[in-house]
Order: C-alpha cells, then sequence, then structure tokens
C-alpha cells in the first residue's frame, strides 16, 4: 500500500466510524481496524516489506492513522484497543464491602480490661524484649530453672530476651511506684513451644497484680478471679482452685474452666479432664518484694496471670487456637 492509498483507507475509515450508530456496529469498526487481525495491525506486521528507505514514513503514516481510528471510536463510546464495550447502569448503586470486626483476642483484652476496671485495676504496658532480671531474677526463678534454658526462651544474648510472661511489667511498675498498686498487663509473650490445638510460641497473656500495705488475703485473690471469671463467661461457668507452685508466689494456685468443647465431660482438647487450665495465680513471694525495694515486713498482695487466647476459646468455643492466626474471613466473622 502506498502513501496515498494509505490516506484514502484513513479517509474512509474515519467517515465509516462517524456513520456508525449503535454501539453493534461501532465494535464491528473496532475489530475491522484496530482489532488483532484488523487493517492496521496487518499493515504494522508487513512493514518489513516496505523499502527501507520509506519504512520511517510509512509507519509514521500508519501510527497516525491508528490514532485517529482510536480517538474517533473512544469518541462513538467504544472500549481503547482489545477492550470490548461495556455496557454499565450507572444508577446501581456501588458494591458494599462489608465493615471489619474487633479479631475476638483484641475482644477479649478489652472486655477484661473493663471488668477489672470496675475493681479498681488500670493498665500498664512494658517492653516485649526485656532482662533476665525483670524476668527471671526479680520473679525469683532460680538459676537452674527450665524456662531459663535455650530450648524454652528466645535469648539474645546473656542478659536480653523475648518475653515469656508479662509478668516483668509487675516488676517494672512496683520499681516505679510505692504502694498501693493495683494494675493489670496485658500484652504478647514467647516461648520455644510446639503449636498444636491449645499452643503457640507466641501468644498472649495479661497479668494482675495488687499490692497494699493494708493485709491482702488469698480469699482475696479467689474473689476476684471468681468475679471475673463470672463477668466473662457467665453464670454458667464452672471454676476450680487448685494447689500449684510458681517461684514468684507462695501459696500458689492453677485457676481451671470448664472444658469448652466437651462441657466438662472430657475430650482431645482439656486431654480427657473435662477442664482447661486458664489462670496461675498466687500471694506475691516476700522475695519478690525485696527484688523491687520493698519491705516485705509492711506490704502484701497477689498476682495472676492467665493467657488470653485461652479465654478467647472458651468464650467463642473455639477449638483450636491456631484459628486465631490464620486471618480466615469467613471464620472472624462468624464472631462478628
Amino acid at each position: 500500500m502506498t502513501l496515498a492509498e494509505l490516506e484514502n483507507a484513513k479517509a474512509e475509515s474515519l467517515k465509516e466510524i462517524a456513520a456508525a450508530n449503535d454501539a453493534a456496529a461501532v465494535e464491528a469498526l473496532r475489530v475491522k481496524y484496530v482489532g488483532r487481525n484488523g487493517s492496521i495491525p496487518a499493515l504494522i506486521k508487513a512493514m518489513k516489506d516496505v523499502p527501507k528507505e520509506e519504512r520511517p514514513a510509512f509507519g509514521k503514516a500508519v501510527q497516525a492513522w491508528r490514532a485517529e481510528v482510536e480517538a474517533a471510536l473512544a469518541a462513538k463510546g467504544a472500549g481503547s484497543v482489545g477492550e470490548k464495550s461495556v455496557d454499565a447502569d450507572l444508577t446501581l448503586p456501588g458494591r458494599w464491602w462489608g465493615l471489619g470486626v474487633k479479631h475476638p483476642l483484641s475482644r477479649v483484652i478489652e472486655e477484661t480490661a473493663a471488668i477489672f476496671g470496675r475493681l479498681g485495676f488500670t493498665v500498664a504496658d512494658g517492653p516485649e524484649l526485656e532482662t533476665k532480671f525483670n524476668n527471671f531474677t526479680a520473679l525469683n526463678t532460680p538459676a537452674h530453672h527450665p524456662s531459663m534454658d535455650r530450648s524454652d526462651t528466645f535469648w539474645f544474648g546473656e542478659d536480653c530476651l523475648l518475653r515469656t510472661q508479662t509478668s516483668p511489667v509487675q516488676i517494672r511498675t512496683m520499681m516505679a511506684n510505692k504502694p498501693p498498686i493495683r494494675v493489670i498487663c496485658p500484652g504478647r509473650t514467647y516461648r520455644r513451644d510446639t503449636t498444636d490445638a491449645t499452643h503457640s510460641a507466641n501468644f498472649h497473656q495479661i497479668e494482675g497484680l495488687y499490692v497494699d500495705t493494708k493485709p491482702v488475703s488469698l480469699a482475696d485473690l479467689k474473689s476476684v478471679l471468681a468475679y471475673f471469671a463470672k463477668e466473662m463467661m457467665g453464670d454458667g461457668v464452672t471454676v476450680r482452685f487448685r494447689p500449684h507452685f510458681f517461684p514468684f508466689t507462695e501459696p500458689s494456685v492453677e485457676v481451671d474452666f470448664t472444658c469448652h468443647v466437651c462441657k466438662g465431660k472430657g475430650c482431645n482438647v482439656c486431654k480427657q479432664s473435662g477442664w482447661i487450665e486458664v489462670a496461675g495465680a498466687g500471694m506475691v513471694d516476700p522475695r519478690v518484694f525485696g527484688h523491687v525495694g520493698y519491705d516485705a515486713e509492711k506490704v502484701s498482695g497477689y498476682a495472676f496471670g492467665f493467657g488470653v487466647e485461652r479465654i478467647a476459646m472458651i468464650k467463642y468455643g473455639i477449638p483450636d487456637i491456631r484459628w486465631l492466626y490464620e486471618n480466615d474471613v469467613r471464620f472472624l466473622s462468624q464472631l462478628a
């Protein structure tokens, strides 16, 4: 095709487009001239057959034809090259993507803060990278305790670690304040644990501490935890306290709630016991007071700590802790 023939073809194509009076006709002309097998793409493919000295002018003329055809098609409402025209009803409402919901762990933390807030507790926070003193020594943990082993704890050097509990926040709070102290300490904790239905290497805890110059007893602790269980889980929950040992409390107890899966009958989640361990608690050991500069003869107090994931599993009937970290919107939306 000579340049003169190309100009005639361009004029004819633009005349046809201008005369098109419906979407079907415009689409047919789009396919005819700029479609994959249209006239203009065919000319571009045939450029190799044009004499070398004529290629620059010929190529420029073809590109100009293409640009004018596409502009004319666009003015008629056709899609761009390689697209089909779409008839859209602009009066239709937009898509509703839905509002997000709070994650169950966030809900439990906020609800726990509200429950203990009614009892006079405030929220304290601290760093996730801790010192050996705050995480172990000040909590009366002996040097040979298994929790200090590198197979149980994420260490960074000799004195820095990812906290294994939020109890170090209690130590920091006592070192910075004088009694009375009444705080809860929610946050992330880390342990080298094998992930299964009830365990994770990264989980959340809420520790609580009450210290006063007035006498504080184990009965006070039990009443507070029983109140929390009732407010969080409802009147149907059963709570039991079992004697236990923790380095930083004496006497110590473990607190169990009825298993959320089998309702106390026994299953794989509760290891056939009918109970789920929720919290560890007890009276603050006098040696802990010594580490933070308190006179153990003048103060007394209790401490407790429980897993947020365990509470969420019981409250929402979640059989596997791993579901809380998979970000499956189908699962999370059920808890809205």
